[in-house]
């Protein structure tokens, strides 16, 4: 069993950047499927984007074309680059494994806030 800590998150204006990390507060056994999650207040947690362990990545549509998901096998950790930050992308990020369900682990770890605003 595997926890993931997220950082990287921030206060950042509409428009700008920021690249988060996702990496493993245990023993990986396997690789596997990745994503990042996020959740707004009062908002359920949405799966934003997927890399499978040959690097091929899929995207939520409202973050396709801004955000790049990225993983390094060999230290199991997972990035996303977010770029041209929009207010609705406030949120807490969180990274986690998938099955072969496509359903997350339930062990999430702390997220990282992201908020957006001038």
């Amino acid at each position: 069993q595997v926890q993931f800590v997220e950082s990287g998150g921030g206060l950042v204006q509409p428009g700008g950047s920021l690249r988060l990390s996702c990496v493993p507060s245990g023993n990986i056994l396997s690789i596997t499927v990745m994503g990042w999650y996020r959740q707004a207040p009062g908002k359920q947690r949405e799966l934003v984007a997927t890399i499978t362990s040959d690097y091929a990545p899929n995207y939520a549509d409202a973050v396709k074309g801004r955000f790049t998901i990225s993983r390094d096998n060999t230290k199991s950790t997972v990035y996303l680059q977010m770029n041209s930050l929009k207010p609705e992308d406030t949120a807490v990020y969180y990274c986690n494994s998938l099955n072969n369900k496509c359903l997350p682990s339930d062990y999430w770890g702390q997220g990282t806030q992201v908020t957006v605003s001038s």
